[in-house]
């Protein structure tokens, strides 16, 4: 596969290919901004204006770019956090094993995140917002609102400061602190829950925007608790950093009011149709450049998880481990193509061409809760909650919980590769650096009991949620992720600290030089892998401090 290679495209029927050609457009985020928000497909808006197409069109695009099609998912998400997350390793000598996956950190890869989110998301948003939405439609806009804040959260926990509030004022852009641009989320997310109540009680059962809805079918009463879900999200980002702003947004997105969180797999957010297929079945079939992480199937071999099988094909070579759940470590370097890939990878007897990528599910949010009561935030049980947690994700895979919850033995799993491709380089095997167990322990401390919902939430979010785990990883230090094996970063990230954001790309030095300068001296250290983010508190210290 050519690494450079782009999506497709959108697949997208009939009437919606109008604003194909619109909607597949990439730019940078300061670059031409003006020109996203013109629709180049010659259908004036009168013409549009029946049943909300001429803002609906949009909808379908912008929730197929939070994740990409194959090229730019693997660009944008399954090359940097995926990796960084110990969810998933190429068995591809990319650039002769230089590259993201062991800290060589590629500016061409990595500009494309800005390519997608800014072009594909906020320039579709902004003609959206054109289009006098926030007045006539206000319920279309709060879904337009919570795409956005889904889409750049994505961005701006990749890299820290970003151009937000003042996007398409101006040929350049200056970029907002993180600190604001959450705030800023907070406040988008008022708007959206506010105008989907309003609307709901004003119109029960309606459903303007189904055909355009590729997540929960025009269920507003759905985009309601992922509104909140997300914002509850986003608060727990920020619990160490500022945890009092974190506990007040804990509270608002769990108070009943505002319409509820997620809470079954019937909730959760998950992208399907207009022919969008799964770019993690893409990738790991037709380009074959896709196996789970060593640090993965340490963990659910040492825990005899049951949701393993279903989520992992067995290694088929060499021949030593076939039949076994064998993962590759972050930063081998692997070789010919052919070497490692019998290692195991994502079982594509379950993840298929159609499968739907989710978002967010409700697993998270138990464990999002959970943590919640941990800290002293609510009145919850975090036992009742991490346990739920644990049945959500069984059952959203299909697996029977069994006496899993009740292991006060199992840990994480050693590692062993039977391969040493590099006679100058040590050997990938590793001794397990974690001795968490899955049973609840209400005399352990918070610490231990954090590290126990981390490991669980992290597991549940496989195999989408890569940009997440490496986001909790970064923020609490579970959980225990395996160090590269190589480190090509030069000395800028420490292998023991683990990579702590990507740096900015070459095209926004070219094109917004003095925004993005003035942008990297408020990280507190160079544009680079090793300097840690605005919440990034732990910055991976070996004895994360989270109480």
């Amino acid at each position: 596969m050519n690494i450079s290679a782009k999506s497709k495209g959108l697949k997208i029927p009939c009437a919606f290919a109008l604003l194909a050609a619109w909607l597949v457009f990439a730019s940078g985020c300061t670059k031409q901004f003006e020109s996203m928000n013109t629709d180049p497909s010659g259908v004036t808006n009168k013409e549009l204006l029946p049943d909300f197409n001429n803002i609906g069109l949009y909808f379908p695009g912008i929730q197929q770019h939070i994740f990409g099609e194959e090229g730019d998912y693997q660009l944008t998400q399954n090359l940097n956090a995926d990796c960084y997350s110990g969810y998933y390793m190429s068995p591809d000598p990319f650039r002769g094993n230089i590259n993201n996956q062991s800290y060589a950190l590629v500016d061409g890869w990595n500009s494309d995140i800005y390519s997608m989110a800014y072009g594909q998301v906020m320039g579709p948003v902004s003609t959206i917002a054109s289009k006098g939405t926030r007045s006539s439609a206000p319920d279309f806009w709060a879904i337009a609102l919570v795409l956005q804040v889904q889409a750049m959260d994505r961005v701006t926990d990749l890299y820290g400061p970003i151009p937000y509030s003042k996007v398409g004022q101006g040929s350049t852009t200056a970029y907002d602190s993180q600190e604001d641009v959450y705030k800023l989320f907070f406040l988008q997310l008022d708007t959206a829950v506010s105008n989907l109540q309003a609307y709901i009680k004003a119109n029960p059962g309606a459903k303007p925007f189904a055909k355009f809805d590729m997540i929960y079918g025009g269920d507003y009463t759905e985009w309601l608790k992922y509104a909140n879900s997300l914002r509850l999200r986003l608060a727990m980002h920020l619990s160490n950093i500022d945890p009092a702003l974190a506990e007040a947004q804990t509270l608002k997105a769990l108070d009943p009011s505002a319409g509820g969180v997620m809470t079954t797999n019937s909730d959760n957010a998950t992208i399907s149709g207009y022919g969008y297929h799964n770019p993690i079945w893409w990738i790991g079939t037709s380009w074959t450049d896709l196996s789970v992480g060593a640090s993965m199937t340490s963990y659910l071999n040492g825990y005899h998880d049951p949701r393993m099988p279903i989520m992992v094909a067995a290694a088929t070579s060499p021949s030593s481990i076939a039949g076994q759940y064998v993962g590759i470590r972050a930063g081998t370097p692997v070789g010919g193509k052919p070497m490692y890939n019998g290692y195991s990878t994502p079982n594509f007897n379950t993840i298929q061409e159609f499968t739907n990528m989710i978002l967010m599910n409700a697993a998270e949010v138990w464990f999002l809760r959970a943590e919640a009561a941990l800290r002293g935030w609510t009145t919850e049980n975090p036992q009742t909650d991490y346990e739920t947690g644990v049945v959500a994700s069984m059952q959203q895979w299909g697996a029977t919980t069994g006496n899993y919850l009740s292991d006060n033995t199992s840990t994480q799993a050693n590692y062993t590769d039977p391969l040493t491709p590099d006679a100058s380089v040590p050997n990938a095997s590793i001794n397990a650096i974690s001795t968490v167990h899955i049973a609840w322990n209400p005399g352990a401390t918070k610490e231990r009991n954090l590290e126990r919902i981390i490991t669980q939430k992290w597991i549940a979010m496989f195999p989408c949620g890569g940009d997440e785990a490496w986001t909790e990883y970064r923020r609490t230090g579970y959980p225990r992720l395996f160090p590269v094996v190589v480190n090509n970063s030069g000395g800028t990230i420490s292998t023991a600290l683990q990579i702590r954001r990507l740096q900015y790309p070459s095209s926004e030095y070219n094109s917004n030089k003095a925004a993005v300068t003035a942008a990297v001296s408020t990280l507190g250290g160079p544009d680079n892998g090793g300097t840690p983010i605005w919440w990034d508190t732990n910055k991976g210290q070996a004895v994360p401090v989270n109480f």
